[in-house]
């Protein structure tokens, strides 16, 4: 199979190679097949079975157990196999690794164990359990490059074949001026003045149209028994200017059938959609909460510089009596992270803790404008540290969780035992890059709602007869982007549970949409699996192959 390359593709001229949409031709799609873990009592190879001139699978993760240094945890990236093996297995394997792929932009590259003195070459059989599993391959680096980006290029496409998810963006206009906020050029700068109108009805029933014909591109019938899921997004979407559209958008996506929808808010006037709020309306919202109300009120304020704690924590109480899920965002830096005990008092005394459908966690601000200084931010896995540490020092910190819990989730999902294929397997980042359109109030089509309100960034145009049309190489550009267009991606043996990263973050931080964000990846992923094993042995009996049981 020839090597996929980088795509290079022209940007979006506006107005121009804008065509109707017409469906994605994707080819026939059979996923490889995976190895779980063998049962104990499944028959071993014998020696006769065993390969020469093996080497070590270049997607071969070592994971260390806490309190545990005479086992590690192995886990193989594509195959998604996992097995507790003893630590000279695991070195074993080290000293067999032939191909040391490029070190990415952030976080350590190599884990333990280092291959110090004497190599122990196991027995036959315990080999031959290592090969079945795919940490042993007779496939040179090269080969196993190129069938790494078969198998991703398969599960890539086959996320294309999901149908679409929307988020919906009613207004850019925002009622609070936040100094990190990435849409802060939207509302200082005068060039952006005409992107701030809100959307109408005849908007939205374009809109409404080129759904359909999306879906009508994804294979959809209109009568396809589907859940559609919706996101309300802006600036801040629901604004209570906003609240006509958008009960006019719910009730006729509800006519189609069934639909689910969120919002991401700053809540500061969701007391105006108490009518649409609840599992039948909009069912959960992100909110942000930067500290306790004094911090909060220096960060998420209103143009007169006053703060917006209050108002938003009244909000929070209403939705939760409502049945709404509530997620708490907690942008931190370096300046607020001691503010977190003082925060989490709050919650407890708000009632919100022991609310099952209250979710706080905390996220790394990101240096997205001139206002933001870089050396305040944290990066994803030094404030995972961190959060940890302040837990260990203050137990009132342990009802906030931290963003890398969709990396636990997906760490959780090796474990599960409940596909026969790598149920974890990440071929890209985000649904930017498969299924995700964002729909502002102009009619402008995104991939990415960090890159709205621009349009050399759309990706298509819904015209006035609600037709989606489409610049094809925007399109391309976004939806290419996968494990297996970047060089570098393909060959690390975090790929298929990292996704290549977000765009958005490489780009800026090296200049092109497709490079790679690593941001600590490897240790969070490895602490994510450690705890998810753990979590797995406690809840039931573990079916992981205990492969020193097979040494001699």
């Amino acid at each position: 199979m020839p090597k996929a390359e980088k795509l290079r593709l022209p940007l979006f001229n506006a107005g121009a190679d804008l065509a109707e949409l017409e469906p994605f031709a994707l080819p026939d799609l059979t996923l490889p097949p995976v190895t779980r873990p063998l049962s104990t009592n499944e028959p071993s190879a014998t020696s006769s079975e065993v390969t020469p001139h093996l080497r070590t699978s270049s997607f071969t993760i070592y994971v260390d157990l806490p309190g545990e240094p005479s086992d590690m945890l192995l886990v193989h990236g594509y195959t998604g196999a996992y097995d507790r093996v003893s630590r000279r297995v695991a070195t074993y394997l080290r000293s067999l690794e032939t191909h040391r792929a490029p070190k990415p932009l952030y976080g350590q590259w190599v884990s333990e164990p280092r291959v110090d003195g004497q190599v122990v070459t196991p027995s036959d059989a315990v080999i031959a359990i290592l090969k079945k599993r795919g940490y042993l391959v007779d496939m040179s680096p090269e080969e196993e490059d190129q069938f790494f980006s078969g198998i991703a290029g398969r599960y890539h496409q086959a996320s294309q074949r999901r149908a679409p998810g929307y988020v919906i963006i009613p207004t850019y206009q925002c009622n609070l001026r936040c100094h990190y906020c990435f849409q802060d050029h939207m509302r200082t700068d005068p060039a952006y003045a005409h992107i701030l109108r809100a959307m109408d009805r005849p908007m939205a029933d374009r809109i409404l149209q080129g759904m359909l014909h999306l879906e009508a591109s994804h294979g959809l019938d209109p009568a396809a028994d589907i859940t559609r899921q919706v996101t309300f997004f802006g600036g801040e979407p629901l604004l209570a200017s906003n609240h006509d559209v958008v009960g006019y958008l719910i009730a006729r996506l509800r006519e189609r059938g069934k639909a689910s929808f969120s919002a991401v808010s700053n809540a500061t006037e969701l007391d105006a959609y108490q009518d649409l709020l609840g599992p039948e309306g909009i069912a959960s919202i992100q909110v942000t909460l930067d500290g306790p109300p004094a911090e909060h009120d220096l960060r998420r304020i209103y143009p007169d510089r006053s703060g917006s704690f209050d108002r938003i924590a009244r909000n929070i109480r209403m939705a939760l009596d409502l049945g709404v899920e509530v997620s708490i965002r907690i942008n931190v830096d370096r300046v607020n992270l001691a503010k977190l005990p003082e925060l989490a008092e709050v919650f407890h005394a708000q009632g919100w803790a022991s609310h099952p459908g209250f979710l706080p966690y905390v996220a790394p601000i990101h240096a997205a404008n001139t206002n933001v200084d870089a050396k305040s931010v944290f990066g994803s896995w030094e404030l995972s540290r961190s959060l940890e540490a302040l837990k260990q020092s203050d137990p009132r910190v342990s009802c906030i969780g931290i963003s890398d819990n969709s990396i636990l989730a997906r760490a959780r999902q090796i474990f599960d035992g409940k596909s026969a294929t790598n149920p974890s397997f990440r071929a890209s980042f985000c649904g930017a890059h498969s299924t995700m359109y964002v729909l502002d109030a102009l009619g402008d089509i995104y991939a990415c709602w960090e890159r709205t309100g621009d349009t050399k960034e759309r990706i298509g145009h819904i015209d006035d007869l609600g037709r989606p049309l489409m610049n094809r190489s925007m399109l391309t550009q976004w939806r290419g982007r996968s494990v297996v267009s970047n060089p570098v991606c393909r060959k690390c043996r975090y790929a298929a549970s990292c996704g290549g990263g977000c765009a958005i973050l490489a780009e800026e931080s090296n200049g092109d949409a497709y490079t790679n964000h690593c941001d600590g990846f490897g240790k969070r992923f490895r602490a994510s699996v450690a705890k998810a094993y753990q979590e797995f042995l406690r809840g039931e009996r573990s079916e992981a192959t205990v492969v020193r049981s097979c040494e001699t």
